[in-house]
């Protein structure tokens, strides 16, 4: 009996655990199925969605650089992707529709909101560093949890305002401005994919923080980027991004097997082991 299939898309996506996670859930719940890394370029992306069309391919997860400019090769996109204009799972719906879903604004709730307390959500100012692929995921997710008070900073001025003309209570922090005002944020999100190599850099001085700061990088391979090192080695509550990767992944799961995997310790052990 032929395997189901599915896969992640992207590039780079050598570092992606995805793999690892969904084929871990397939084994114990028993789904004759595999999932798989595939390195494509952008033109390479419709062939991908006729195989969805087809039923060669089941479902795809989608990371940078394509989750915006995947939409256009879709049939449609519902919930939080069309309210975020992001896509991160694929998938045909009952009418044979190749449709877009948006699983990071579940992931970020999940993993970093929840432990907040609601009363203290509505006073809590957050800054995202970088208008990429997840950013738009990370505004919603704030807005839903009732943080409201959010500013974005991205090296490009002019990429910032796509976010602004689709969030209009956003505010814009221009790139320089970052290091005398950082010490206004309860909340500091790196949304860039600056970390990913270990020699990347910053180039604004992020060492003017509230003491009581909490720092999310949406990076989790590698597990701990120099500015988490820095942030945590000054006892700053910090969190890599393998949370809100498991979570985001428990829902595609969801949408595509309409099973809700449990998130176990031997599955935290061995994504862990991964990327240690």
């Amino acid at each position: 009996m032929s395997k189901i299939k599915f896969a992640i898309i992207g590039d780079p996506i050598s570092h992606s655990l995805s793999p690892t996670l969904h084929n871990y859930w397939f084994k114990k719940y028993n789904i004759q199925a595999e999932y798989e890394l595939l390195n494509v370029k952008e033109n390479e992306i419709e062939s991908i969605i006729k195989k969805i069309k087809s039923g060669d391919i089941k479902g795809i997860n989608v990371t940078l650089p394509y989750k915006r400019s995947i939409i256009p090769l879709l049939s449609k996109t519902v919930n939080d992707a069309k309210e975020t204009y992001s896509v991160n799972t694929v998938m045909l719906d009952e009418n044979n529709d190749v449709t877009g879903e948006n699983t990071d604004v579940y992931g970020f709730q999940a993993a970093y909101l929840k432990s907040i307390i609601n009363d203290e959500k509505k006073n809590k100012k957050a800054l995202i560093l970088g208008a990429g692929g997840v950013s738009p995921s990370i505004i919603l997710a704030l807005m839903k949890s009732n943080i409201t008070d959010i500013s974005l900073s991205n090296r490009t001025y002019d990429k910032s305002l796509f976010l602004k003309n689709k969030f209009k209570t956003l505010k814009i922090l221009r790139w320089e401005k970052c290091s005398e005002e950082l010490k206004k944020f309860d909340i500091l999100i790196n949304a860039t994919s600056l970390g990913l190599k270990q020699d990347d850099e910053f180039e604004i001085n992020l060492e003017n923080y509230k003491k009581d700061m909490i720092y999310i990088d949406t990076i989790y391979n590698p597990p701990q980027t120099k500015l988490l090192k820095y942030f945590k080695s000054n006892k700053i509550s910090t969190h890599n991004g393998l949370n809100m990767f498991i979570y985001q992944g428990q829902k595609s799961f969801y949408l595509w097997n309409k099973i809700n995997p449990e998130i176990d310790d031997d599955l935290i052990k061995l994504l862990e082991s991964k990327i240690s």
